[in-house]
């Protein structure tokens, strides 16, 4: 059975502002009927335009949405608004129709499928040609040769020809890391060419060559690595792993993890939802990343505010962040989760660094904080003892109304430019998505 959820969960779904605020005008029991919910699932029929009428179903358990509408948003206006009329409490009890339950038997049978194919693959051995994988080993080294170069010579002629640099200079090296099989590393040349366009500019750039740098030696050196430490290199670089094989080879670990936040940036066409979980028994965090592109909606299974009783399976590196959702036992609503003061934070922060000074960002649960402004353009978060971090540019009249100037728990993700804020909580309010 699954705890109703708040507005601001439900409306978290959304996929952009538009279909948030078209649900408000759905979300009205008039053009409803047939409504009813099991606990697992909730369903009705809605009056569209005319004698339309769309059927429409929400699976709670994952959550999965389904609606007759020609909608291509997903989930539609008319999922967000059955969603919202359940949060209220409007839908009542009853057995599930025809229609829903041969979709959800049909999902139910899916899922098993995929289990057992899962369970397959990963107890199979995996043959790989090694002269492919030698192939790709010296492309790769010679790439990084190349980039190692290149880092060289921008530090030897120095940094003021950035500024005005075009974006060529950053897609042409990228470009050739793609074609020796470095695309990790392709990426993080691309958002370069974004620095010299910020404050303080000079330090950050060469911040990043080094870290670059770092990188391509270590990845020179890699026969000498720990390990753990030699897979995340790997990673950084841009071998990637199947998921197959992280869930047949990764370290499991079974908690009930909340869902703290959700962010979603998008890069050439293709959207990446990043979603932090941290375990409450534990204390682990967590980072499952889904993708799409341009008609493939995103996963919205993990829903911020709810708690997930499942077991992560972690990719293999020096400080294990990413996971794939393994196995999900059940979901709940979550209370206010445990937050830390800004000094145990830090701390954290700084041994993920010592384990894998490559991190860009790191999951932030701070609790019974203040908002604060140091200048008229910025702001920051107080604790209790006094310390504080810089937020990154922001609405703050949302953190604001929720707090009421009153400390609360800020979940967000701390990165180089400050931390940016994804949702908090307020035992009065529940939790509110930023």
């Amino acid at each position: 059975m699954s705890d109703r959820w708040g507005r601001e969960q439900v409306l978290g779904l959304a996929p952009d502002p538009a279909a948030a605020q078209a649900a408000g005008g759905v979300a009205r029991p008039a053009k409803w009927s047939e409504t009813g919910t099991d606990g697992e699932a909730v369903w009705g029929e809605c009056q569209g335009s005319g004698k339309s009428v769309y059927r429409t179903c929400a699976d709670l358990t994952e959550p999965a949405f389904r609606c007759s509408c020609p909608s291509r948003k997903f989930p539609c206006k008319h999922a967000l608004g059955l969603l919202l009329l359940w949060s209220d409490g409007t839908v009542g009890a009853g057995p599930r129709p025809g229609w829903a339950a041969e979709w959800l038997h049909e999902r139910r049978e899916r899922a098993e499928k995929s289990a057992e194919r899962k369970a397959a693959a990963g107890t199979e051995a995996k043959t790989k040609d090694p002269k492919t994988a030698e192939r790709r080993e010296r492309r790769v080294d010679d790439g990084l040769a190349e980039l190692d170069q290149w880092l060289r010579d921008q530090v030897t002629h120095g940094l003021a020809q950035a500024e005005k640099a075009p974006y060529r200079m950053w897609d042409d090296v990228a470009r050739r890391l793609v074609d020796a099989q470095a695309s990790a590393l392709a990426g993080q040349v691309r958002g370069l060419a974004a620095v010299p366009r910020q404050p303080g500019w000079p330090d950050r750039l060469l911040e990043e060559y080094a870290l670059m740098r770092l990188l391509v030696r270590a990845h020179q050196r890699r026969d000498r690595l720990p390990q753990e430490l030699r897979d995340t290199v790997r990673s950084r670089v841009g071998f990637t792993l199947a998921q197959d094989e992280v869930l047949a080879q990764g370290e499991r670990v079974r908690d009930r993890w909340y869902v703290a936040g959700v962010h979603d940036s998008e890069q050439d066409r293709l959207t990446t939802r990043r979603v932090w979980l941290r375990g409450r028994e534990s204390g682990r965090p967590a980072l499952v990343l889904s993708f799409g592109v341009p008609g493939r909606p995103l996963d919205v299974s993990l829903v911020v505010g709810t708690e997930v009783e499942a077991e992560l399976a972690f990719y293999p590196g020096a400080q294990p962040l990413r996971a794939l959702v393994a196995e999900r036992l059940g979901t709940t609503a979550a209370a206010t989760p445990d937050g830390t003061s800004i000094r145990e934070f830090l701390a954290e922060h700084a041994a993920a660094l010592a384990r894998d000074p490559w991190l860009a960002r790191w999951p932030a649960v701070l609790g019974s904080v203040r908002l604060a402004r140091s200048a008229p353009a910025a702001l920051h978060v107080v604790d209790a003892d006094g310390d504080s971090l810089p937020l990154r540019p922001t609405d703050p009249w949302r953190l604001l109304a929720v707090s009421g100037g009153a400390p609360f728990t800020l979940v967000g993700e701390w990165g180089p430019r400050g931390l940016r804020p994804l949702s908090a909580w307020h035992e009065d309010e529940g939790v509110v998505i930023l």
